[in-house]
C-alpha cells in the first residue's frame, strides 16, 4: 500500500522519526509492529495560529521508498549538430544552453564578464576601493546578478515552466535536496558559485562552448534576418539562431536592438526598495515570542497590498 498523507507537527517533532512513524501508523490504522516506510515530499512552516510544520509525506507498507535518481537528459551531440549562439551567462543563458543540449543543439555562449570565481576579486575591489569594472561587477559575469544574492528561489507562478525540473537541475549540480521539498527553497550564497561552475562544466563536457570577456557589440542583419554578431568590436561570427539572455542591466543591448530595428516590447516594471527590520522584531511578530527558540529558523514574512491599480509586494526576504 502506498499513500500520501498531510500532517502538522510541532517544531520539536519535525526530525523525530519515531514520532512520525507512530503518527503515520495511527493515521493508517496500523499496529505498532506493522512495517512502515515514509519520506517527506513537501515541508512548510506555518506560524499563523500556532507554530507547526506542515508536511506532505509519502508512505509505503510494501517496502522502502526509492528516491528517484536525478539524471541529466542530455543528448550526445553529432558533428553536424546545429549551433545556437547565446548572449549572456546568467540564469537564462545557462539554462538555455542546457536546454539546447537536451534538444541535440550545440550552445555557444558569450559572456561580457568573467567566470563566477574571478568576479569575486572585482567585487571585492568595488566594495573596498569603490572601483567599478564595467564588465565584471554585481550585474555582469557568469551567474548574472543573482550569483552573489543568497540564492533564494522564488516564483509566484507555477504555469510558466517546469519549476521542478529547474530545482532538480540545481540539485544535480550541487544544491541540497532540501530545495525539492521546502516551500521556500534556498541555496545559499556560499554554494552558488560552485553550482554555477558545475553547470558550466556540464555544458563544456557535452560539447557546448562558453566564452568570457566576450561582449556583444553589434548584430548584423541582412534581408531582415540575423546573419552575424560582432564580439568585442572586431570578431565577426556567423549565426543562424541567436538568443539574447542579457538581463535588465545591459542597457546597451536595448539601444543596439533599437538601432537595428529589432522589435522591443514594453512591459510593466516594479520599483524596488530595501527595507530592514531587526530580526528580533520579525521573530516576535511571527512567533509571538520575545526570544526565538533555537529549534525555529529566523522568521520571515511577505507583504501584499493593492491600492487601486497599484500594487505593493515583497519580492523576497533574507532572514537573519
Amino acid at each position: 500500500m502506498k499513500e500520501t498523507i498531510d500532517i502538522a507537527v510541532r517544531p520539536e517533532q519535525l526530525d523525530d522519526q519515531e514520532f512520525l512513524r507512530s503518527e503515520l501508523r495511527h493515521r493508517l490504522g496500523l499496529g505498532a509492529s506493522d512495517p512502515i516506510h515514509f519520506r517527506v515530499i513537501k515541508r512548510s512552516l506555518d506560524a499563523r495560529r500556532k507554530i507547526v510544520y506542515r508536511l506532505r509525506i509519502q508512505v509505503s507498507t510494501d517496502g522502502p521508498l526509492e528516491v528517484d535518481p536525478i539524471e541529466p537528459n542530455i543528448q550526445p551531440l553529432e558533428s553536424s549538430s546545429e549551433s545556437v549562439h547565446i548572449i549572456g551567462a546568467g540564469p537564462a543563458g545557462l539554462f538555455a544552453a542546457l536546454q539546447c543540449l537536451e534538444m541535440g543543439l550545440r550552445p555557444v555562449v558569450y559572456e561580457r564578464g568573467k567566470d563566477v570565481r574571478a568576479r569575486r576579486r572585482d567585487i571585492a575591489k568595488l566594495n573596498k576601493e569603490h572601483i567599478v569594472d564595467p564588465e565584471s561587477n554585481y550585474c555582469f559575469g557568469e551567474g548574472g546578478a543573482g550569483a552573489y544574492s543568497d540564492g533564494k528561489l522564488y516564483t509566484r507562478s507555477k504555469k510558466r515552466g517546469d519549476v521542478q525540473k529547474i530545482l532538480e537541475t540545481l540539485v544535480l549540480h550541487g544544491a541540497a535536496r532540501d530545495i525539492l521539498i521546502d516551500a521556500h527553497p534556498h541555496i545559499g550564497t556560499n554554494k552558488l558559485p560552485g553550482i554555477i561552475t558545475a553547470i558550466r562544466e556540464t555544458i563544456l563536457d557535452h560539447g557546448g562552448e562558453i566564452h568570457f570577456n566576450a561582449r556583444l557589440t553589434d548584430i548584423i542583419i541582412r534581408d531582415q534576418q540575423v546573419q552575424a554578431i560582432l564580439i568585442n568590436g572586431d570578431q565577426e561570427i556567423a549565426v543562424d539562431q541567436l538568443i539574447l539572455a542579457t538581463g535588465h542591466s545591459a542597457r546597451d543591448i536595448f539601444t543596439l536592438c533599437r538601432e537595428r530595428d529589432i522589435r522591443i516590447e514594453n512591459k510593466d516594471f516594479a520599483l524596488g526598495v530595501r527595507v530592514e527590520h531587526p530580526q528580533e522584531l520579525v521573530d516576535r511578530m511571527q512567533y509571538g515570542k520575545s526570544t526565538r527558540p533555537d529549534i525555529l529558523p529566523p522568521a520571515s514574512y511577505n507583504l501584499v497590498c493593492q491600492v487601486g491599480d497599484t500594487g505593493v509586494f515583497s519580492f523576497c526576504m533574507c532572514p537573519g
